[in-house]
């Protein structure tokens, strides 16, 4: 079993940054794919980004393209999420997840795998 567990979340201002990592146990990241998720309170749960195991593409949801970033660091087996430039709008609780599955898993109903979610807060 794949274990995941989230660190990293908080409150800050508008325009900040913010870096959530997850690290995993049971299994080497280099044979999951992995992805970002949030939830804002009263909205339903959305994909943010995702790296692929493998040739380590990645796929952004256009409400972030261009201030998240997501990567794996192998040295202390965790995937992170960098987050620039936010806002209130980025305002969620935010889940990690994974899934053996070589390329890129964009829906969310394919991954078996995922943290307890880290509380994100973007307010003045």
């Amino acid at each position: 079993q794949v274990q995941l567990v989230e660190s990293g979340g908080g409150s800050v201002q508008p325009g900040g940054s913010l870096r959530l990592s997850c690290e995993a146990s049971g299994s080497n990241l280099d044979y999951l794919a992995i992805g970002w998720f949030r939830q804002a309170p009263g909205k339903e749960r959305e994909g943010v980004a995702f790296i692929a195991a493998g040739d380590g593409s990645t796929h952004y949801a256009d409400s972030v393209k261009g201030r998240f970033t997501i990567y794996r660091d192998n040295s202390e087996n965790t995937m992170n999420l960098q987050m620039s430039s936010l806002n209130p709008a980025d305002t969620a609780v935010y889940y990690c997840a994974a899934d053996y599955f070589r390329g890129l898993l964009i829906a969310e109903e394919g991954y078996h795998y995922w943290g307890q979610g880290t509380q994100v807060t973007v307010s003045a």
